[in-house]
């Protein structure tokens, strides 16, 4: 089989720290296993989107000297995708109107949030539009193992309750949108970071009931500022340059902080040449094991 891997970000702001950690992993992991990588540019939040972001994000890659196998999907252009698979799912789902103020009011809050109460579960809402869509959950555990991060459970009926796949402002869901575009591309390893480990167990969820295969995965730790915060566009944290004597030290930082042992950047006189050493130095197993790590305590 064919090792595929991909990098997914969203257009909400230009590439940082964080964000060149992901890309970095799961390039290497693909490569270093002589496989595919794609770029999937995850663009269905339309009002969060940032003018401009999608084509910088691709710039500051191609700078970066990362090179993706096949053509860039854009998740805007497969509305018609996700609404088959809604379909495909009407046996489980139900339309809710719940607002967020209620659900304030009356849910539990859980480790991941609010814990929906199953308010609109049985009241058998017409499917609208004008309604946000739920998937039913079970009220069993949902195992898997992580290549970096080892086990892993969660019972989504008791954690998090059934769960949004399509907005009211219809939207489809991360969650959803996520899993159709895995499967589709043939995704066999999924390597990103630890804040996205807990939708794990939904993803897989809604892999069971559409009949996909499940890619294995595998989540590095994320970036964080000094005052715990992931970075990201909402912690203000900073984009990172795409200046030419820049490219080189930036990524050496990155396979610190990702528990590899490279030599100097300095050492390096072009881009190809840091990524071939790179490739055949790669170790995965070597990655911390942690959730989150603060960039400067891997300098």
């Amino acid at each position: 089989m064919t090792y595929i891997g991909r990098f997914a970000p969203s257009p909400t702001g230009l590439l940082h720290f964080g964000s060149l950690l992901a890309a970095t992993a799961s390039y290497l992991q693909a490569r270093s296993q002589q496989g595919q990588w794609l770029l999937r540019i995850e663009d269905l939040d339309k009002p969060r989107e940032q003018a401009g972001a999608a084509d910088a994000i691709i710039q500051t890659l191609a700078a970066y000297g990362f090179e993706w196998d096949q053509s860039i999907i854009y998740q805007s252009q497969r509305i018609a995708a996700y609404t088959e698979s809604l379909n495909n799912l009407k046996p489980f789902i139900y339309s809710c109107n719940c607002s967020r103020k209620l659900l304030q009011a009356l849910a539990n809050h859980g480790n991941f949030g609010l814990i929906y109460p199953g308010i609109c579960r049985y009241k058998h809402l017409v499917l609208s539009e004008a309604l946000a869509i739920r998937i039913r959950t079970l009220d069993q555990p949902i195992y898997f193992y992580d290549h970096i991060q080892g086990s892993y459970c969660q019972n989504l009926a008791r954690e998090l309750g059934d769960f949004v796949i399509r907005r009211a402002d219809q939207i489809f869901a991360y969650q959803l949108a996520v899993v159709v575009d895995d499967a589709w591309q043939g995704i066999t390893e999924i390597v990103r970071g630890s804040d996205l480990l807990d939708n794990t167990p939904r993803q897989i969820y809604l892999q069971q009931l559409l009949g996909y295969s499940t890619p294995s995965y595998a989540h590095i730790p994320i970036a964080i500022n000094a005052l715990g915060q992931k970075l990201s566009k909402q912690t203000l944290a900073p984009a990172i340059t795409t200046q030419a004597h820049e490219l080189l030290n930036n990524l050496g930082k990155v396979l610190q902080f990702l528990g590899q042992t490279p030599a100097n950047a300095h050492s390096f006189s072009t881009l190809k040449e840091f990524w071939d050493w790179a490739i055949a130095n790669w170790d995965l197993n070597k990655i911390p094991k942690q959730l989150t790590a603060h960039p400067t305590s891997f300098t």
